[in-house]
């Protein structure tokens, strides 16, 4: 995917399943709203509401007293669509135990590879100060090119300062409820990320907030460190100590909470993901949340 070291080594599938049941008549992975002649067995209905001979059911029928025919009834199993959806701003170039855009590409190869493998489309909005149209795709089903616009990821350059592009890609989203992962380390002024999470409610939306352990379990107590603001503020020379290596830890686990508070009533809890790229870490908390 990349000559990065994007801090991933499980090959894993990321198992998921939407809140929501598909419709549309294509077979696919999910349990649907739509009856069909494939799937679980749901219910048993007259004959005049499905005037299906192949699927008749004898016992059913012999057993009404009022000598009715009865059919079985079977749930659809339909596709979903899902996006990735990738900040590229600037902070996205930091490398700490991992390269965060390495992550964000490990996590793109591997979502693409589980949708299309069970049939489920595959697409990606990549973001900064605008849509980068270079870097999207809408979903394709098609194993190759989900795979193509994933591995791009990995390689993108990260310039753009702010994340604006997002309120454009919410726009590109509208229509049928979707499954969508937003993949960023959320730097982002308050106001814009709650106009993006109102903006994705009617989907079914997983926040990736991509950390790294060096942010704040690999300070040190004292000394002097460089900081590099990559949005563009410059650099400083900072000199630590306890106290201030509390409050920074602080503000981080503080800023942590914040989004969680703010996309609780538009989406599901954020999974963090830090330094390595775990499959199965991300699917156990998509089973459970």
């Amino acid at each position: 995917m990349s000559g990065r070291d994007d801090g991933v080594n499980d090959t894993a599938d990321i198992l998921y399943l939407p809140r929501w049941r598909p419709g549309g008549h294509r077979i696919g992975a999910h349990r649907g709203r739509e009856a069909g002649g494939l799937g679980t067995f749901r219910d048993q209905v007259s004959f005049a509401r499905l005037p299906d001979a192949r699927r008749i059911d004898l016992r059913a029928s012999l057993r009404d007293p009022f000598e009715g025919v009865f059919v079985r009834r079977f749930e659809a199993r339909s596709p979903v669509e899902t996006y990735a959806l990738v900040d590229l701003s600037a902070s996205m170039r930091f490398r700490g135990r991992a390269d965060r855009l390495g992550l964000a590409g490990a996590f793109c190869t591997a979502l693409a590879r589980s949708a299309t493998r069970i049939g489920d489309g595959f697409g990606v909005l990549a973001c900064d100060r605008t849509l980068r149209e270079d870097l999207s795709l809408p979903a394709t089903r098609h194993r190759a090119a989900a795979q193509a616009a994933a591995a791009r990821i990995g390689e993108a350059a990260c310039e753009g300062r702010g994340a604006e592009g997002f309120v454009e890609a919410t726009r590109r989203l509208a229509g049928r409820p979707k499954l969508i992962f937003l993949v960023s380390d959320f730097r982002w002024p308050e106001p814009l990320i709650e106009a993006v999470f109102s903006a994705l409610a009617l989907h079914d939306v997983t926040p990736v907030l991509l950390a790294d352990s060096a942010e704040d379990e690999g300070l040190p107590s004292w000394g002097l460190v460089e900081l590099d603001d990559l949005e563009g503020a410059g650099r400083r020379l900072v000199f630590l100590r306890p106290s201030l290596r509390r409050r920074w830890i602080a503000r981080e686990a503080e800023r942590a909470e914040r989004l969680r508070r703010i996309c609780t009533p538009f989406a599901r809890p954020p999974f963090r993901l830090a330094d390595r790229f775990d499959a199965e870490a991300l699917s156990r908390h998509l089973m459970t949340t």
